[in-house]
């Protein structure tokens, strides 16, 4: 029989990690109160060539704190977030938790129809958005909870300074419809902190958006006990401390961001160097500029690093700890990466429920490499989390054969916001049913072999083919649709369409990119389609997406 919880590779692979701990604050909150009273004066956001003190950040977060409940945010509100990786994600995520609030984060790629179901779920109050994206905000509005909208720039850390390459298309606007985040923390400098409960460790801390492994968006209670436990296995799997700088190229509306980034960042006092948006000649600059050491992000993240013509220029030399998550990676591009820019791609597997990491690949172990698929590992299960592999009845698989992954440890949610049957459905007792396939070898180390359902994983966007068949169905040519993943280099895997079509219509492939483009997130609308006479189907006319494939 299989004892998942021995973790026999501590001792051999890392007998720093500790196998047994409990979160040291009791909210997230008191853990970045410990951070501003210990080290006020050290640097904690930079942005492109601009720094904000952890003191800065706490003053400001205390005034937004003071402001929010002036504009009638009660403890146990929403809030929230639609924002690129600026600084004010910070301090809008910290001024929320004093204010007894909970973070909503939404992708700033979303569209009308997508933010809407969000704000609607959640049952949102205020949403801070770019002031790009006030547009699209105000048209949602009315059919949600909002009452308060505020708008911030990313133009606004940067004050009178010289305006980055990235952001030479940017310019204030300040709409007459919203207040204004600077404005807002002015007014309320100096206030005296909100007299509202501090929150605990079973309090949530956000509400995270996924699929999860069934059907539509569902939110994802993070807990502020998760948000701790997972910044300590940061913290102590990766050995990262306060001299570390941590670069921010995971999106801080996904978990990765959310923990690999901010929290961890809150927890030790190592500073996040942010620049907005993903674009790997700014990010090799702010590499070098900042003399970040630790990164986590997805694989086409460094696929795109290597590939820059300033990788070979740039000096790199101070980016040491790697890690790689949120979609499967290829042992190929772990060498070239190593071969190319120096560090080797450390793995980790995580999910929005597991608020990030469950496996993480200690720091200076190689991963091994399953001789038999060529997969490599995910990494070990961390601490006080046990992991599972099962059958279709639930029962424990022996080492080396292929189940579903299931998990339980301090890191998984409790649930989901207002779905209770899903919740019984994905986390029976409390233990996530992750979706995922695959199996664990003779020494501890887990390894992906496929998802149990039809989710497609897009360079770590997590994409619900039934939504963009939707959306597909929306053209008046469309007979027929069905959406499946098909391996891509670059993202892993990329969204194809296969259509058949009303009679007497034409349709141009481009045409129908075209108009799901326009109607969708950027990572979700489909890349490929294709237009067949007839799709296949079941006797009962289900369409079969496995013979897609």
């Amino acid at each position: 029989m299989t004892t998942y919880a021995d973790r026999p590779w501590l001792a051999r692979y890392d007998e720093g990690v500790p196998a047994d701990v409990e979160p040291e604050f009791p909210s997230a909150l008191a853990m970045w109160r410990a951070t501003a009273k210990a080290i006020p004066e050290r640097p904690f956001l930079h942005y492109f060539h601009t720094t904000r003190t952890v003191g800065e950040v706490d003053a400001d977060s205390d005034a937004l704190a003071a402001g929010l409940v002036a504009l009638g945010l009660a403890p146990g509100d929403r809030v929230a977030v639609y924002l690129q990786n600026v600084p004010q994600w910070a301090v809008v995520m910290l001024g929320v938790w004093k204010a007894g609030g909970i973070v909503v984060p939404v992708n700033p790629m979303l569209r009308e129809r997508e933010l809407q179901v969000i704000l609607a779920d959640s049952g949102a109050s205020v949403l801070v958005a770019l002031e790009s994206l006030h547009p699209v905000a105000l048209q949602v509005q009315p059919s949600t909870a909002v009452r308060t909208l505020v708008t911030t720039s990313e133009l606004d850390p940067l004050g009178d300074d010289d305006v980055p390459g990235l952001l030479a298309g940017s310019s204030r606007q300040r709409p007459a419809t919203a207040l204004d985040l600077q404005d807002l923390i002015a007014q309320h400098e100096g206030d005296p902190p909100p007299a509202v409960p501090e929150p605990g460790p079973d309090d949530v801390a956000f509400f995270t958006y996924t699929s999860g492994t069934t059907g539509p968006p569902k939110g994802a209670t993070n807990t502020h006990r998760n948000v701790v436990f997972n910044a300590m296995t940061y913290r102590d799997w990766i050995h990262l401390g306060p001299d570390d700088v941590i670069l921010g190229v995971a999106p801080l509306f996904h978990i990765t961001g959310l923990i690999g980034h901010l929290a961890v960042a809150a927890l030790t006092g190592a500073p996040v160097v942010l620049g907005f948006r993903f674009d790997a000649g700014t990010v090799l600059e702010l590499i070098e500029r900042w003399h970040a050491t630790f990164v986590v992000g997805a694989i086409p993240v460094y696929i795109a690093l290597m590939e820059h013509p300033d990788a070979a220029t740039r000096d790199l030399s101070s980016l040491t700890k790697v890690y790689s998550g949120g979609a499967p990676v290829a042992p190929a591009v772990v060498d070239a990466f190593e071969r190319r820019v120096g560090p080797y791609i450390h793995n980790a597997y995580g999910l929005t429920e597991t608020t990030s990491p469950s496996h993480v690949g200690p720091f200076g172990a190689r991963a091994p490499v399953d001789p038999t698929s060529g997969a490599l590992s995910v990494g070990v299960p961390v601490s006080n989390t046990v992991v599972r592999v099962v059958d279709d009845e639930g029962r424990d698989l022996p080492v080396g054969e292929v189940g579903e992954i299931v998990i339980a440890g301090p890191q998984v949610v409790p649930g989901y916001w207002n779905k209770p049957e899903e919740t019984a459905h994905a986390l029976p007792e409390g233990e996530l049913r992750t979706g995922d396939v695959g199996f664990m070898d003779a020494d501890g180390w887990f390894y992906l072999v496929d998802r149990k359902k039809d989710q497609i994983n897009a360079g770590g966007y997590k994409i619900w083919p039934r939504e963009v068949e939707d959306v597909l169905y929306g053209h008046p040519a469309v007979r027929e649709a069905a959406v499946v993943g098909v391996p891509d280099e670059y993202r892993g895997e990329t969204v194809k369409a296969v259509v058949s079509l009303k009679a007497g219509t034409e349709l141009d492939p481009d045409e129908l990119i075209a108009f799901a483009r326009e109607r969708m997130a950027a990572y979700k609308y489909p890349r490929i389609v294709e237009v067949v006479d007839e799709l296949p189907k079941t006797v009962s006319g289900k369409i079969l997406r496995r013979e897609l494939r």
